[in-house]
C-alpha cells in the first residue's frame, strides 16, 4: 500500500498548493471490490485555490477551493457476463471549502453545479480521491453485446415441470 498523503485543506488551497502523483489503482481498497482487476496506475493532481468572487450564485463570497483532476483507466466488471471492461477514468471536480454544512444557503445547497467539502486539517487525498472515483462509476455496468453466463446454445433442455405436461386430466 502507498504512503497516505494528507493535507490541511484550508490552508492547501489558500497557498494555492499543487500536489500531483500516480496512484496505484490496487490502493484503492474501497473501490477494489467493483472493479475486475487491480492492474495499473490513475495519474491525480490537486491544485488549491481561492474561489473567485461573483461567480456561480450572486451572494456567494471567495471561498478556498480544491481543484481534483484524475485520469486513467479501470477494468469494472459486468454485470451480465462478469467479464472485465475498460473504463476511462477522467474526473474534474471543483470543491468549495467550507466550515460547515450549516453556512451554505438554500439556494447553493439546490445548485447541482457546485460540490462542497467540509474543510479538515488533515484531509486524505487517497480517500478523496476514492470518493471521487466511487461517484464517477456507472452504476451497473455492462458490454453492449455480451452473453449471459452459461447461456449458450443447449440442446432441447427439458423443463422440470415437463414430467408432469403427461399427466394432466
Amino acid at each position: 500500500m502507498s504512503r497516505r498523503v494528507i493535507i490541511d485543506s484550508l490552508v492547501f488551497a489558500r497557498g494555492n498548493g499543487s500536489l500531483q502523483g500516480e496512484l496505484p489503482v490496487a490502493d484503492l481498497a474501497r473501490v477494489l471490490d467493483l472493479l475486475a482487476d487491480s492492474v495499473g496506475n490513475l495519474v491525480y493532481r490537486v491544485q488549491g485555490q481561492m474561489g473567485l468572487p461573483g461567480s456561480g450564485v450572486s451572494n456567494s463570497k471567495s471561498r478556498p477551493q480544491l481543484v481534483l483532476e484524475v485520469d486513467g483507466a479501470l477494468s469494472v466488471r459486468c454485470q451480465r457476463c462478469l467479464d472485465g471492461i475498460d473504463y476511462p477514468v477522467r474526473i474534474r471536480s471543483l470543491l468549495e471549502l467550507i466550515g460547515d454544512e450549516e453556512e451554505l444557503t438554500q439556494e447553493e445547497i439546490e445548485d447541482d453545479a457546485k460540490d462542497f467539502l467540509v474543510a479538515q486539517k488533515e484531509l486524505d487525498v487517497v480517500a478523496l480521491i476514492e470518493d471521487e472515483i466511487i461517484l464517477d462509476l456507472p452504476a451497473a455496468p455492462r458490454h453492449e453485446n455480451c452473453v449471459l453466463p452459461d447461456s449458450g446454445e443447449r440442446s432441447e433442455e427439458l423443463s422440470p415441470f415437463s414430467v408432469l405436461k403427461g399427466r394432466v386430466r
